[in-house]
């Protein structure tokens, strides 16, 4: 399969946030801003990109009773390094990422893509479908989050656009991550649709 397209194929076909709509948790929790949103993306992206290719080399090794175990094992190993890294080099955005960083372990897209893909295909190919999962899932929180931030506070990666005074708070709250996600969502269809 071509590597283009497998990477296009996270971003927009099977885009785990806003076509499959899984990962909600880190999705809703951890994008009140722009940055935060990259940030748990890149974690996410990481974590996917190592297991997949971990999984798709030891696939055969694996009895089928203790594959999802198994990868479990595997994916937290990768967690485990992207948590020590992140209290080390960027330890505000791991202290604001906070418990969605050790979480990540158990993200269904992670559990996912190691099931339905990296278990079937070689790992130079799961190393392309974990970049493109991985991307498709960094946008869609970068994009939540700066919406959510720009509403919110009138800014975008701290940069102000707008005068703090005329956002509105609810965007930075739970139910505006409710409300601009589901915007988002309507508006990437009706784009589909076109």
């Amino acid at each position: 399969m071509n590597k283009l397209k497998i990477i296009l194929n996270g971003i927009i076909t099977e885009n785990p946030t806003f076509v499959l709509l899984l990962g909600m948790c880190p999705t809703l929790g951890t994008t009140t801003s722009a940055i935060n949103g990259m940030g748990m993306g890149l974690s996410t992206m990481f974590v996917l990109m190592c297991s997949n290719v971990a999984i798709a080399a030891i696939k055969g090794f694996i009895p089928d009773k203790v594959r999802i175990p198994s990868y479990v094992v595997v994916i937290a190993a990768f967690v485990t390094i992207l948590q020590l890294c992140m209290q080390a080099y960027t330890p505000a955005l791991y202290q604001s990422l906070g418990l969605f960083i050790p979480l990540i372990v158990v993200n269904c897209i992670i559990l996912g893509r190691a099931e339905a893909y990296a278990a079937k295909h070689n790992p130079l190919d799961s190393l392309f479908d974990g970049i493109g999962i991985g991307l498709g899932f960094t946008i869609a929180l970068t994009l939540l989050g700066a919406v959510r931030e720009l509403l919110g506070t009138g800014k975008i990666f701290n940069l102000t656009v707008f005068p703090e005074d005329f956002g509105a708070l609810i965007f930075i709250l739970a139910p505006g991550a409710f409300i601009a996600l589901g915007f988002l969502i309507a508006i990437i269809n009706k784009l589909k649709t076109k």
